[in-house]
């Protein structure tokens, strides 16, 4: 594989999650720009890392390996944008953006580009929906005098 073409990928995947960090920023959420595409940007290398360089190096262990752990380590990441206030939780859908943050790094560090590009388009809409429908819910909660959970 072309160094240019591995390179194209970690700039897509620190584009794509950049702007979702962008639309999690604008809205005054943890984890913005920085932290999204720092995520992409590392899951995408981490996933090239493993499908050429250790190959390269002599190492036949299965690529896939790499993404199961990128899996595993993005959970302790988003575990720290979770916070609690009395019965309410914050943060779990930035917690999921970082998700999927990291699975746009892995898919597009795979060379899954066009099906990458359709998922981040499905997350944008999902969290710009949420963020209409959230605005919809609470004015309808203190419309009836009731309070959220």
């Amino acid at each position: 594989m072309p160094t240019s073409q591995l390179i194209l990928r970690l700039g897509i995947a620190t584009l794509i999650t950049a702007v979702i960090g962008l639309e999690r920023e604008a809205r005054g959420h943890p984890a913005g720009i920085r932290t999204h595409a720092l995520v992409g940007l590392g899951s995408a290398l981490f996933t090239i890392a493993g499908a050429y360089g250790f190959h390269a190096a002599g190492q036949t262990d299965s690529p896939s390996r790499v993404a199961a752990q990128v899996v595993v380590g993005i959970g302790f990441l988003g575990a720290g944008t979770i916070i609690r206030h009395g019965s309410s939780v914050h943060g779990l859908t930035t917690a999921a953006s970082l998700w999927v943050a990291a699975a746009i790094g892995v898919s597009i560090g795979a060379g899954l580009i066009r099906l990458t590009l359709v998922a981040a388009a499905m997350v944008l809409v999902l969290l710009v929906m949420g963020h209409f429908t959230d605005r919809y819910f609470e004015s309808k909660r203190r419309q009836d005098g009731t309070t959220p959970r």
